[in-house]
């Protein structure tokens, strides 16, 4: 689960609603202020449990780095909901959600992942071969190669277990982050963010995130830029995985230390940092 810190929102953050031929979606549409040049445009996707607000403490160092920034709620999480009137949670159809909103921004977007939603991320790139016209590049962070590690197995498995005959109310002292602290109103907000999920999207993250191929052949294969982030210590995806897979992949690739499962709450600055060096050095390598 996210841990968040804040909900500290940016002045220049604005919440949106993104119409677009698969639904509409909740986000925040970042845009950098009249000071700095825009120099490209970012998807942020967020992981199980997630949301926009997770990104919310890398906002501002991305915009001032010349970047439009859109975080989101994915369908069937929080401010999205069902985003359109017979919704689907299956990974293509999810996969299919960000092509949608890349299009609707007119990409190409720098795509980013951030550990169930980089199952997302690599599904879109992977559905579109990498259609340069929508992605200008995609990053991976805390994601890796297949399935999550046995320890996450373990809570997932329980969380399929009784999904159907619990209320996720009844649910929340089970999934909450006992040994985290967060401000009060950080905790109010993610126990109504846990409330506002879809219980079929959850189940279906949930049964994605225990039998997740290696895509990673298929991925390298594609000239897509990639880049991978892995904050430690992480007991989602195991960091060894995730750097081996940053290796196949011929992918740029940061390890921030001390930035655990979420490091762009932990360590927002080097996360932050880590992002816009690879995504303006390819832009830099693209006009030369």
């Amino acid at each position: 689960m996210s841990q968040l810190l804040t909900l500290e929102v940016p002045d220049n953050a604005r919440p949106v609603r993104l119409p677009t031929e698969r639904g509409v979606f909740a986000a925040f549409d970042v845009v950098p202020d009249g000071q700095v040049p825009a120099r490209a445009t970012a998807l942020l996707v967020p992981g199980f449990m997630g949301s926009k607000e997770d990104f919310l403490p890398v906002l501002p160092s991305l915009s001032n780095g010349g970047v439009r920034v859109l975080a989101i709620d994915g369908r069937g999480q929080h401010e999205t909901g069902g985003a359109s009137s017979e919704p689907s949670y299956s990974r293509d159809d999810l996969a299919s959600d960000l092509v949608a909103i890349a299009k609707h921004v007119n990409g190409p977007v720098h795509l980013v992942g951030h550990s169930y939603g980089g199952i997302l991320a690599r599904a879109a790139v992977l559905t579109t071969q990498g259609d340069p016209s929508l992605w200008a590049s995609v990053t991976f962070m805390n994601f890796g190669p297949s399935g999550v590690s046995s320890w996450q197995r373990e809570r997932l498995q329980l969380l399929l277990s009784v999904i159907d005959s619990m209320t996720l109310a009844d649910m929340w002292p089970f999934v909450r982050n006992k040994e985290a602290s967060a401000p009060p109103g950080v905790e109010i907000f993610l126990e109504q963010r846990w409330l506002r999920n879809n219980p079929m999207q959850l189940a279906a993250a949930a049964e994605q995130m225990l039998n997740e191929p290696d895509e990673t052949p298929q991925l390298a294969r594609l000239s897509i830029p990639k880049s991978v982030i892995s904050g430690t210590p992480d007991e989602t995806w195991v960091p060894e995985e995730v750097e081996r897979m940053a290796h196949d992949l011929g992918a740029s690739f940061a390890r921030i230390e001390g930035g655990g499962h979420s490091p762009n709450v932990h360590r927002p600055a080097e996360t932050a940092s880590a992002l816009l060096d690879f995504w303006l050095s390819h832009q830099k390598a693209a006009a030369a």
